[in-house]
């Protein structure tokens, strides 16, 4: 009776085995996009300020302090009209006085604005450039 079972059992598990080796799909595994980095920002009381103002197309975390006596809601813009795509435009909620906020943005090669509403302080470029490097074969990546 025993050896009915020991046969019944590896049987099974030839089928369960047999069962997991279908066919493969071949498929293209898609580059990771580059690492993203860090832009300052700085809203101060005649200009906003950006470094670095040149870089690569890819994710970027704009991190930006208010150097004002007043809140400051910061924009980051495509600075393209009737582009052959849609720009974006990213805001910040207001950031009070002496306080920092941030803002995540996929950029594609172009040029960029990022200036606050009103109050006559001035805006500043940002020049993107061609995509930066796949941060497909880096360790330790998010």
């Amino acid at each position: 009776m025993q050896k009915r079972h020991r046969f019944a059992a590896v049987a099974l598990g030839v089928v369960a085995l047999a069962a997991g080796c279908g066919e493969e799909d071949d498929y293209e595994n898609e580059a990771r996009p580059p690492t993203p980095i860090v832009v300052s920002a700085s809203i101060g009381e005649d200009r906003v300020s950006v470094s670095p103002r040149r870089f690569g197309a890819g994710p970027i975390t704009l991190i930006v302090a208010n150097q004002t006596e007043s809140a400051q809601e910061l924009r980051l813009e495509t600075d393209e009209i009737q582009g052959s795509q849609a720009g974006i435009e990213r805001k910040t909620g207001p950031i009070s006085p002496g306080e920092t906020a941030s803002l995540k943005a996929n950029l594609r090669e172009g040029t960029y604005r990022v200036g606050v509403d009103g109050n006559g302080i001035d805006e500043a470029a940002l020049d993107v450039g061609k995509s930066r490097e796949s941060a497909q074969d880096q360790l330790l990546q998010p």
